[in-house]
Parts: structure tokens; C-alpha cells; sequence
């Protein structure tokens, strides 16, 4: 079952879906940072850690921001707001329907 996002919050959604992945990678790169910075690690450690780290954040950075579709709009809405990558402010911009699908989408994840 694919429910189709309008027309205004899929270019609404394309514009917040550009603004989320800078913010993903933000938080990805102050994890890097904390990593590196850990002294009580070796360089090497600290090393494989990021690299790890990485690996894990560009699958799920894959996952949420690649393949940009209308017809999968609404579960990458959510699960981007699952995540805080958008503001309620930026949230509230999109029509009474679509949020209500996207709330009920994540009533249901977190069952």
C-alpha cells in the first residue's frame, strides 16, 4: 500500500530532504570528531573506530536519502523525522494529511 504525497509537499519534501542529509552528515562528522579526539585510544584504534563508524553511516545514510522517490516519500519523511533531522517547525509546513500519515507511520514503528 503506497499512499502518493501532493504535489506542494513533495517539493516541500524535496527541499527538507536536501536540508536532513546536511544535517545527518553534520552529526555524522562531530561523531568522527569525538573519536579522534579520545586519547585513551590509539591512533589505530581510533582509526578502525572511524572507519567502522563510517561504514555504518553510509549504509543508513544510503538507506534514508538515496533513491529520492515520490512514491516513497512518506516512509522517508518519517523515518527522517524519526531521527530529528527535520524541525517540528519545517514538520508543520507540510498539509494536515501528510503529517497525519507520517504520525501514524511512526505510532506504528513504535509498537
Amino acid at each position: 500500500m503506497t499512499q502518493a504525497i501532493s504535489e506542494p509537499d513533495w517539493k516541500l519534501f524535496r527541499h527538507l530532504h536536501a536540508v536532513a542529509l546536511d544535517r545527518f552528515c553534520y552529526r555524522v562528522l562531530a561523531e568522527v570528531n569525538r573519536i579522534t579526539a579520545d586519547s585513551s585510544l590509539t591512533h589505530h584504534a581510533r582509526y578502525l573506530e572511524v572507519v567502522k563508524l563510517v561504514d555504518r553511516r553510509d549504509r543508513e545514510c544510503a538507506e534514508l536519502f538515496d533513491d529520492l522517490r515520490r512514491s516513497t516519500a512518506l516512509l522517508q519523511l518519517a523515518r527522517i523525522r524519526s531521527l530529528d533531522l527535520v524541525t517540528d517547525e519545517e514538520f508543520a509546513q507540510f498539509s494536515p494529511e501528510t503529517r497525519g500519515v507520517v504520525e501514524s507511520i511512526l505510532e506504528i514503528r513504535s509498537d
